[in-house]
């Protein structure tokens, strides 16, 4: 997937489903999409900015921001620049913001 082209009806479809994020070859974290942002559109380019939103089960570790892989079962492999947003009852939430 080219991250150039993508915009928020890609990942609409694909909201409350499962990936993985690959943090290394050793470190695979379960994942959910759990939010799908329309974003104000502040750029000149053509796509309109948004966000989506990651949940892991983790409860008191987390990853600081950097590009991790995320995969998906039917989409494949996107590398993607994840920040981590905070923990909530479920556990550890990662943004990644396209503008």
């Amino acid at each position: 997937m080219d991250i150039a082209l993508l915009t928020l009806n890609d990942f609409d479809t694909l909201l409350n489903t499962a990936f993985t994020i690959s943090i290394s070859d050793e470190v695979q974290l379960d994942a959910e999409l759990i939010e799908v942002t329309k974003l104000n559109n502040y750029s000149p380019l053509e796509r309109n900015p948004f966000s989506i939103v990651f949940r892991t089960d983790q409860k008191n570790e987390y990853y600081e921001q950097g590009i991790f892989t995320i995969v998906h079962p039917e989409k494949g492999d996107l590398q993607l620049f994840l920040s981590p947003l905070g923990f909530d009852d479920m556990g550890m939430k990662y943004e990644a913001v396209f503008s």
